[in-house]
């Protein structure tokens, strides 16, 4: 790690100034860094863990605990080995679990395949787009693949138009148990296009509404018709779903909409929709394809077309700086295909990482129901997660892919530098906050941490239909990640060995 330059103050200084920023009311204006130690009153300790814990005000229960990276000795603790959602810090486990796996340098492939051979220009049996669990591809890479067939000298296809979704399960939504529209929870499969979402905008004019659903990325916007919206009369509920036909049919409630507006919602028919939209990028080439079918078994034939995702170590770390979902769960099956040869299910393949993580990481009793951490009945506990951080040769794999957290100053201001420097994965979810990662002390000694706040009593009683927005989760939320640096500067403070 790159260590933040302290000028012409000793490392020692620079702690007891830590010491003395955590022990004094944030108010009290106190300087980051001092040029000499407080005179006359002694050491200066941080408040107490538990200290912090009562100031921060969480119900339901906080868990967290720190270990020396290099020895995995817990430093301090609580309540470290209650099971707790871990919400998005589950991405974590799932980046090392793909690495092991699939290796940095791993690419994804999307590909189009001719069954029947080709000549002059036709292919003589189907033309299949072949998923390969690559989770970035977008409008932009359909329409490039589109472009390798017009190149290739396609002209016509004498068979079906198929969508292979991949080798792994298709689930049609990462957790069934959130609201219909949104986003983050959509359908599942080898194939994704613009993160399995389409591109719903509305206008009024004249007293009606125009609406548009699409499938946007830079310069393109097809339309698509596997998924509809209707515009009715009414306040609430402001969206309803129901799959019938093979389409996405979707009712929005016109009082909520006012003048125009747009958002992305979730597919949940990621084959069909991503066959529509590469059919309609096709026939702009001169290229006009059938209706697409779903194929289950996975193409022979040979390959028109291909596009490839960055390296692995790239994807990962857009996933871990944005959080997606379906990128966790796409590279998470991907991996458990790799490793088993089948994906039967997302909760099987959850339960493969679970099986790998006691037996490559060390944890001991990791309860994932999923890659992402979406789903809230995963369960994991601060020491547990601080084995599967700190396992030996994982680490350094895994803290340059994460982002760094930024701590707070004397005015308890954040600020992108700091004595102590802290890179973490984040998780979220309603009345659940978490974070695990790495610490480098102002000297330089590496810690492995987590910490887990949950009020699950609280969660209980959310409707469905409030799990989008929920009274009271963005105070929770903000109290948590407040307590999180808290805890981080302590811990930098203390255990710093010039402390």
């Amino acid at each position: 790690m790159t260590k933040t330059p302290c000028s012409s103050f000793s490392r020692r200084a620079v702690v007891q100034a830590l010491m003395a920023t955590l022990a004094t009311p944030l108010a009290a204006g106190a300087p980051l860094v001092s040029e000499r130690p407080p005179r006359g009153r002694g050491p200066v300790r941080p408040p107490g863990p538990e200290a912090l814990v009562k100031k921060a005000r969480l119900s339901g229960d906080v868990a967290f605990a720190v270990a020396d990276a290099k020895t995995g000795e817990i430093l301090e603790a609580r309540a470290p080995e209650l099971g707790i959602a871990p919400a998005s810090v589950t991405k974590a486990i799932t980046a090392l679990y793909a690495l092991d796996t699939l290796g940095a340098a791993h690419r994804f492939k999307t590909r189009v395949i001719a069954t029947g051979g080709v000549t002059d220009g036709v292919v003589r049996g189907d033309l299949v787009l072949a998923g390969g669990c690559d989770p970035t591809t977008d409008t932009r890479a359909f329409a490039a693949l589109a472009a390798q067939l017009k190149e290739a000298g396609i002209r016509e296809v004498k068979g079906d138009f198929r969508v292979y979704e991949g080798p792994v399960a298709t689930v049609r939504s990462i957790d069934p148990e959130q609201p219909d529209h949104v986003g983050y929870s959509p359908a599942v499969a080898g194939i994704a296009l613009n993160f399995n979402r389409v591109h719903f905008e509305w206008k009024r004019a004249g007293g009606k509404y125009t609406v548009t659903m699409d499938a946007r990325a830079g310069r393109y916007r097809p339309e698509v018709a596997v998924a509809r919206m209707k515009v009715v009369q009414r306040r609430a509920p402001i969206y309803t779903y129901e799959e019938a036909n093979g389409r996405d049919n979707w009712t929005v409630a016109s009082g909520a909409l006012g003048s125009g507006g747009s958002r992305w919602l979730p597919v949940r028919r990621p084959g069909l929709y991503a066959g529509e939209v590469f059919a309609t990028l096709a026939r702009s080439h001169g290229i006009v394809l059938p209706a697409a079918k779903l194929q289950k078994a996975a193409p022979q034939g040979a390959v028109l077309a291909e596009i490839e995702s960055a390296p692995l170590s790239d994807v990962l770390r857009a996933m871990l700086k944005y959080s997606n979902n379906l990128t966790a769960e796409m590279i998470g099956m991907a991996a458990t295909q790799a490793r088993t040869g089948q994906v039967r299910s997302l909760a099987a393949s959850a339960r493969e990482m679970n099986a790998w993580a006691k037996d490559v990481l060390k944890m001991q009793s990791p309860a994932f129901v999923d890659h992402s951490g979406l789903g809230g009945d995963s369960r994991v506990s601060a020491q547990d997660m601080v084995r599967g951080l700190g396992a030996i040769g994982h680490a350094a794999l895994l803290r340059p892919l994460l982002k760094s957290v930024k701590l707070l100053d004397s005015q308890g201001r954040l600020v992108n530098e700091h004595p102590v420097q802290a890179d973490a994965k984040t998780g979220t979810l309603n009345f659940v906050s978490g974070l695990g990662g790495y610490v480098t002390t102002p000297e330089g000694r590496e810690l492995v941490f987590a910490i887990f706040a949950a009020d699950e009593a609280t969660r209980a009683g959310i409707t469905r239909a409030q799990r989008e927005r929920p009274p009271g989760g963005r105070s929770y939320a903000t109290r948590a990640r407040r307590l999180q640096r808290q805890l981080i500067m302590r811990w930098g403070a203390v255990y710093d060995p010039a402390a």
